[in-house]
């Protein structure tokens, strides 16, 4: 099997990412079997942060890599927090919480009505052969909801407590991992790689 470097430190994207790699044939490794620091996340896309870190992961590893950049995007403030949402209540230290992240999204909406608190994740997902590839492999998704006036459960990553599904009838945070894994924005978008990549080795 073919290997490749999942670029991400964070354990709650690997358990989305890795199942569905492995069951399309690729063998994985996490980047943190290999290295230990982090490439600054300074692009002003999605796309910009994601091509990043596959890139800083594949040189520092010399193997193909595959990461992700995603977030909340709210319509009412104008797709904040988007490529912030791990550090959008940053207290100037660099250190934010989930809850703090959270909190600030549900205080920037007040008491808009739940017609204007539409709201979508989106994820990038990001394939190079090697650090300098000229031609990386992109995948696009997106999730679509709303954002609730007030956490629905006191568990959930991120933002996943506020965001309503209205097609699950939940929030995410009420979503089953292997449901997660089928309809999210990162599955989604790793769907989209992987078809390329099957593409692409068939050529």
């Amino acid at each position: 099997m073919s290997l490749i470097v999942l670029a991400t430190s964070n354990p709650n994207k690997v358990v989305e990412i890795e199942p569905l790699l492995n069951a399309a044939g690729y063998q994985t490794k996490l980047q943190t079997e290999f290295f230990s620091d982090e490439v600054e996340e300074d692009g002003l896309s999605f796309v910009e942060n994601a091509i990043k870190k596959a890139r800083f992961a594949s040189a520092k590893t010399g193997f193909p890599a595959i990461a992700d950049d995603s977030g909340l995007e709210v319509d009412a403030l104008g797709g904040q927090p988007g490529i912030y949402s791990a550090r959008y209540a940053n207290d100037h230290t660099g250190m934010t919480t989930e809850q703090q992240n959270l909190q600030k999204v549900l205080d920037e909406l007040g008491d808009l009505p739940y017609e204007d608190r539409t709201a979508r994740y989106s994820c990038v997902v990001v394939y190079v052969d090697h650090a300098d590839d000229p031609m990386p492999i992109i995948g696009f998704g997106h999730w679509y909801g709303e954002i609730l006036k007030e956490p629905r459960t006191d568990h959930g990553i991120g933002y996943d407590p506020i965001f309503w599904v209205p097609k699950l009838v939940k929030t995410l945070s009420e979503v089953p991992l292997e449901v997660k894994n089928k309809i999210s924005h990162r599955a989604k978008a790793i769907h989209q790689v992987l078809e390329q990549l099957e593409h692409k080795n068939k050529i």
